[in-house]
Formats: C-alpha cells, sequence, structure tokens
C-alpha cells in the first residue's frame, strides 16, 4: 500500500501565492518520478509539472516562471511553489508518484487538494 498525502491548497486571491506538499508513504522501493497534476471543473486532468529522480522538472507552457516543483528525496515528498497566481489555475491538484518495484512500474495519485483562485 502506498499513500499520498496532499496539503496546502486554499483560497487565494490573483497575484498571490500558494504552496503544495505531497508526502509518500508505505511500500516505496524506489521512485521514478513525482509530480502535479491539475483538473478544473468540465475539462481533463492535465500535467501541472513532474521531476524525476535525478532529472530535470517539466512544467506545462501555462505555469512556466510562475511555478517551481521541488522533491525532498530523504522524506518522499514533492512540493509545488506556486506564484502570480491567476483565476485560471482554479483546479483541484492531484499528487502523482511513479514508483519502481521488480514488477514494474506504477503510478500512484493522492486524492486531490482544491486550489481557488479569486479575480
Amino acid at each position: 500500500q502506498v499513500q499520498l498525502v496532499e496539503s496546502g491548497g486554499g483560497l487565494v486571491q490573483a497575484g498571490g501565492s500558494l504552496r503544495l506538499s505531497c508526502a509518500a508513504s508505505g511500500n516505496i522501493f524506489s521512485i521514478n518520478a513525482m509530480g502535479w497534476y491539475r483538473q478544473a471543473p468540465g475539462k481533463q486532468r492535465e500535467l501541472v509539472a513532474t521531476l524525476a529522480t535525478g532529472g530535470s522538472p517539466v512544467y506545462a507552457d501555462s505555469v512556466k516562471g510562475r511555478f517551481t516543483i521541488s522533491r525532498d528525496n530523504t522524506k518522499n515528498t514533492v512540493y509545488l511553489q506556486m506564484n502570480s497566481l491567476k483565476p485560471e489555475d482554479t483546479a483541484v491538484y492531484y499528487c502523482n508518484a511513479n514508483l519502481r518495484y521488480y514488477s514494474g512500474a506504477y503510478n500512484y495519485w493522492g486524492q486531490g487538494i482544491q486550489v481557488t483562485v479569486s479575480s
């Protein structure tokens, strides 16, 4: 069993900042990558940012220059620093972890956390 627990969401005015955190726990052998996705009402889930172990961050074009993803590998935790937030950033944000085992690689998801940006 693997659990991903997200925190840090909430309501913020446009131009403000939030920091999301996601801690992975449980039966973790090795982490390939951790990242964030989001889903706005009526839209498909989309990649926000991802960071592979030993790799470079990958960002959606819409958040480049405003969001920063980072990881603390000692805590199996991924962070998303969100600055200059816009109303269009409003969505449920989901943490994702791609974990590697002898049997293969598997994706795990957090329960989602609401981020609301008011204009």
